[in-house]
């Protein structure tokens, strides 16, 4: 079954999209069956993954309003990751929800009925404590952070740790974080080099030790409808999610080896 995994942060620009579809192609070719779930409105993950947001039969839209199953939706991505698409409808979508029962429940009831036919289940969250957000961390078992090595990054850390500690109790019982992932990183900057090592010093192992770096063909790839995987897997950004998958899977087989004892 699988493991759901939300890339989240509720401050914008951190990196959660690159994150999401590299770490997706990456864990694809490890391999493993993965999933890629995409809850921003913007369709970000859907364009970078080479599915034209614009011409979807069925995207997260119906999927959360229960007009089409998670599985009519689904889209194979060259790649060789599954895809839930999304386009700008979704907006429209949690405003519908608004005022329905079970709202914060919608995904995890959807992804439950595939969740079997995948190893990791990868949700691209939108920069907000939105409708949708609540969602994927009703869903998820657990949380990795994207963020920038600077001051304003941290203070949205804080308030994300609050977020999930209060759906703890309320919505998700098991949600936990289960990494951090440095992004964008400069090691010429001095700020950078401080803020990673507080980072360390308080969150520890919760610290993947794979740093992303800035890196111009990180950039490039989303344009080319393409992960840095599948466009350039030996440029420093695609070793980063290389070693950042591997850190992964290294994780999930400690905690399943420690689960059997």
């Amino acid at each position: 079954m699988a493991r759901i995994l939300a890339i989240a942060n509720q401050k914008g620009g951190v990196g959660k999209t690159t994150t999401a579809v590299n770490l997706a192609a990456a864990l694809a070719t490890t391999p493993r069956r993965v999933l890629l779930v995409d809850l921003d409105p913007q369709g970000n993950a859907t364009m970078a993954s080479g599915v034209d947001k614009r011409e979807l039969e069925a995207s997260m839209c119906e999927v959360l309003l229960a007009e089409a199953t998670a599985d009519a939706a689904i889209v194979t991505t060259p790649e060789g990751y599954d895809l839930l698409p999304t386009n700008i409808d979704l907006t429209a979508a949690e405003i519908r929800l608004m005022d329905e029962s079970q709202r914060e429940q919608r995904l995890k009831n959807a992804l439950d009925t595939v969740r079997d036919r995948y190893d990791y289940i990868l949700i691209d969250c939108p920069p907000s404590l939105s409708l949708l957000t609540l969602n994927a961390l009703a869903a998820a078992d657990g949380v990795i952070v994207p963020m920038q090595c600077e001051y304003f990054a941290l203070e949205g850390l804080s308030a994300l740790v609050n977020t999930i500690n209060a759906l703890k109790q309320k919505l998700n019982p098991a949600l936990e974080i289960s990494g951090i992932v440095r992004t964008m990183y400069d090691v010429r900057n001095n700020l950078a080099s401080a803020v990673s090592n507080e980072l360390t010093e308080h969150f520890g192992d919760k610290v993947f030790r794979s740093i992303v770096p800035r890196n111009v063909r990180l950039a490039e790839a989303p344009s080319h409808g393409r992960s840095i995987i599948g466009y350039d897997r030996a440029s420093r950004g695609g070793i980063a999610y290389l070693g950042l998958a591997g850190e992964i899977v290294r994780g999930e087989k400690k905690l399943a080896k420690e689960a059997a004892r």
